[in-house]
């Protein structure tokens, strides 16, 4: 583990860094919550001033790690397991997909599954009129274009490349680890401390925006639902609540409160869409879902490389640049999730996983509740543009309205809210245990007080930037905190690319990769923690051979 602290408050962490992230929270509670409309003004204004160079620079990045990624699971490294070489994974694949989409997009695409088609059915830029059936068959094809598989390229580079060094390597799993070969010892020290600090930055705004969404939704349902009032004071009450179950869950860690409560949204999903199907216009989902799919693949190169070069409207602005940008501020905590979980995985396996089954689901979720939504505009009474224009957070609730269910409206409405609310909380608990788990130096099992603390930070935030300015702010926040983050990703390219390449070369000379044990070993001498890898490299040396055997080097590694 790097710099763990062994006793006092900050026992088991790293306490420069975790001090560093209380501060750094601490001071945008301070300025969001006392300074508010300097801060949201200072916000916006970055954005703006972001917006010109995003426009090009997400594109190409986004692009870059999609091919990228498909290159690593059917090139010449698609066997590489993460981990042993004859390591079986540890969760099942039911177990690992229901784990991977809830904490990846599942509140995400809940709030825009129906507002985005929506709002693009009105008016985008690969259209001459909008509100169509043409018109439609495009907004499908752009809202799976923002939460598919270039989204989820994001995600699977960064946690492939995490899980790759942690379980390949034996080296902690945070994010510094994963520029180990470029920087060697140094990403024990400052220079390590500062990549975390960015990752914990990105991660942190990358939640607070995730449950904001989430938590404007559920306060828009239970005012459709139930009646209650629409107020600030009824999203910090969902607030508080949401994140004491969710701190609670976290403390029993991974392999019981956030996988069971990760089966549950699968379940809950599984009957949503269920209905969705069956109680929906069956005919005309299933057949804009096909068209849709198709249009998605045929256009998926350009929208790819859209960049908005003409400058016609401000649309790659508020859409492309702002999932972008979300999808990378939350690359640190869904990939060290996911990373988390896929221990045993070949390259292969990984990347078919993470990149298709995810954008699979995502398609079907869209195309049945965007598409009910789309329906009820064409040929039904219509209303959902409406309310997404008066409020987004309510199209969700106002679409199953359109449904004419009768009595069974309050009910499915229920369970959506249910879903809401379940998926808040493995967003949350996922969140706080990344956060935790990059702050001890990679360990696990964080101590339980600070997964409990961080729960609670979380929620401060969250709150403030609700009070400060919605959905505004929320969007320009979570942009801006990417765009550091995006750095170390090219970073984290060039070096895994490194490591591959000095693998191939072991295996051809006759060696292998160190073999999965502990992370660090105590040099007797010193009395120092030294990387395992770093002294083999040294045997070696020491040796002026790469070819001697194991039980050499292994003697010479236990000479001082």
């Amino acid at each position: 583990m790097y710099n763990q602290a062994r006793t006092g408050l900050l026992k088991g962490m790293n306490p420069l860094l975790t001090i560093s992230s209380f501060v750094m929270i601490g001071l945008a509670l301070v300025l969001v919550g006392f300074y508010t409309q300097q801060s949201a003004d200072a916000i916006y204004g970055l954005r703006t001033f972001l917006n010109p160079f995003l426009e090009w620079y997400y594109v190409a990045l986004v692009a870059f790690l999609l091919f990228f990624m498909i290159w690593l699971g059917v090139g010449r490294f698609k066997n590489v397991r993460l981990g042993n070489d004859d390591e079986q994974p540890e969760f099942s694949f039911f177990s690992w997909i229901s784990m991977l989409f809830a904490a990846g997009t599942g509140i995400g695409i809940l709030f825009w599954s129906v507002a985005q088609p929506i709002m693009q059915f009105q008016l985008n830029p690969f259209m001459d009129q909008g509100m169509t059936p043409e018109a439609a068959v495009i907004a499908m094809r752009l809202s799976f274009f923002h939460w598919g598989i270039n989204g989820w390229a994001i995600f699977s580079f960064v946690a492939l490349t995490m899980a790759y060094f942690a379980f390949r390597h034996n080296l902690p799993l945070t994010v510094r680890s994963a520029l180990y070969p470029l920087l060697g010892e140094r990403v024990r020290g400052p220079i390590g401390d500062m990549i975390d600090l960015l990752a914990v930055f990105a991660t942190v705004f990358g939640i607070a925006t995730t449950l904001g969404l989430g938590i404007q939704q559920m306060n828009a349902g239970l005012h459709h639902v139930f009646g209650l009032t629409d107020s600030l004071q009824l999203q910090l009450t969902v607030i508080a609540v949401i994140m004491g179950i969710a701190t609670f869950s976290v403390l029993s860690g991974v392999n019981r409160g956030v996988r069971l409560l990760s089966e549950l949204n699968f379940w809950l999903s599984l009957l949503a869409v269920s209905f969705m199907l069956l109680w929906g216009p069956t005919q005309y989902l299933i057949g804009l879902m096909l068209e849709a799919t198709g249009d998605y693949i045929q256009n998926i190169i350009r929208m790819t490389f859209h960049t908005n070069v003409t400058h016609g409207s401000n649309w790659q602005a508020d859409w492309t640049v702002f999932f972008w940008g979300w999808w990378i501020a939350w690359s640190p905590f869904v990939g060290m999730f996911i990373a988390r979980i896929s221990r045993g995985r070949t390259f292969r396996e990984f990347v078919a996983g993470v990149l298709l089954v995810p954008t699979g689901i995502t398609i079907i979720w869209i195309g049945l509740f965007g598409g009910t939504a789309l329906y009820q505009e064409l040929f039904g009474q219509g209303g959902v543009i409406a309310a997404v224009d008066e409020n987004v957070a309510t199209a969700l609730f106002v679409m199953i309205s359109g449904m004419e269910l009768g009595v069974l409206t309050p009910w499915v409405s229920s369970l959506l809210l249910l879903l809401i609310g379940t998926y808040l909380i493995t967003s949350a608990n996922a969140g706080t245990l990344v956060i935790n788990t990059i702050l001890s130096g990679g360990d696990i099992n964080p101590p339980v007080i600070h997964r409990f603390m961080w729960g609670v930070f979380l929620a401060l935030l969250t709150a403030v930037l609700l009070i400060a300015g919605g959905l505004a702010i929320l969007q320009a926040a979570v942009i801006a905190a990417a765009m550091p983050f995006s750095l170390i990703i090219l970073a984290m390219i060039a070096s895994l690319l490194q490591a591959l390449e000095q693998e191939k070369f072991a295996a051809r000379t006759g060696g292998r990769h160190v073999p999965p044990a502990e992370p660090w070993i105590v040099n007797e001498t010193t009395e120092n923690e030294v990387p395992l890898a770093g002294m083999v490299k040294a045997a070696h040396e020491r040796l002026g051979t790469r070819s001697e055997s194991d039980e050499v080097v292994q003697d010479e590694i236990k000479r001082p």
